[in-house]
């Protein structure tokens, strides 16, 4: 079990870094203090497709890492 779950910690992992590799916003110093100057954006298609993604998987190895903490016990 402890194997299946550490197999999956990778899988989602690299599926993460990917998805935040593929997000294009922000990618200067600006981003860190609040994007564009422009005001309020909002992310359509792709892009709020990629963000939703990207918190899940996130959440998915967060329980992941949780599961094979209190495998190991």
């Amino acid at each position: 079990m402890a194997k299946i779950i550490n197999l999956a910690e990778i899988i989602i992992a690299a599926l993460l870094i990917i998805s935040i590799l593929l997000q294009n916003r922000g990618a200067g110093l600006s981003g860190t203090f609040g994007g564009s100057f422009g005001g309020y954006y909002t992310r359509r298609g792709f892009e709020k497709f990629l963000t939703t993604f990207s918190v899940v998987l996130s959440v998915i190895f967060i329980l992941l890492a949780i599961a094979s903490l209190f495998l190991a016990k």
